[in-house]
């Protein structure tokens, strides 16, 4: 399991060239399924728009698509597939609605519009870096609540709520395969009372 950046939810840019608006929407996918529900939600809400071009570029299998929807050849789902490729970000779609002012833009024009407009979607997200981590809980007795979260806190654990009841109930997440210190520590604080369950290596952000 590799470590990898996407975006968290959507987010949004424009640009305006000669009258022409280059309206581009970014959002987080995990398959094309979701792909294409978005790009087919950004054309409901742009039924009178003359393009709406996208890419989108998945962790699974690999994929990559784009489409110039009706733009010349290479000058528009290309350069947001580009864009997305020079980001170093995946799992992600981005859509380029235009709407056209009237003016032809040329290739180059429109070249640069459609990289711009997905490049300020992009640089308009909430970008994360997805790691293989762990989940972790324990229950401590309230005297060793606050150094064992201490001890969390300085292993780069990142802790949920605790739950309060006649102890106190810890969950945590953490990088995966850097939890053997902390268990220690864990296990040399609670003199080896506290059991401390660990959770198979999963995806999240840390």
């Amino acid at each position: 399991m590799e470590e990898y950046r996407t975006i968290r939810g959507t987010s949004a840019g424009e640009y305006e060239e000669k009258k022409s608006r280059f309206i581009a929407a970014a959002a987080h996918v995990e398959s094309e399924e979701q792909a294409v529900a978005f790009l087919e939600q950004i054309r409901a809400a742009n039924r009178t728009a003359r393009h709406n071009v996208y890419a989108y570029k998945l962790r699974a299998g690999n994929r990559e698509r784009y489409s110039d929807d009706g733009e010349p050849a290479k000058t528009a789902g290309t350069p947001v597939l580009e864009v997305i490729g020079h980001s170093g970000l995946t799992d992600l779609i981005v859509v380029v609605t235009r709407y056209f002012g009237g003016i032809l833009l040329g290739t180059g024009g429109l070249v640069r519009a459609y990289t711009t407009a997905a490049s300020s979607a992009l640089a308009a997200a909430d970008q994360v870096t997805v790691q293989p981590v762990v989940r972790l809980t324990t229950t401590v007795d309230y005297s060793l609540y606050e150094r064992v979260t201490l001890l969390i806190g300085a292993a780069g654990g990142k802790l949920a709520d605790p739950v309060f009841t006649d102890r106190v109930s810890l969950e945590w997440q953490m990088r995966a395969g850097t939890q053997a210190p902390l268990l220690e520590q864990l296990r040399e604080l609670t003199r080896g009372q506290g059991k401390v369950e660990v959770s198979d290596p999963f995806y999240g952000p840390i």
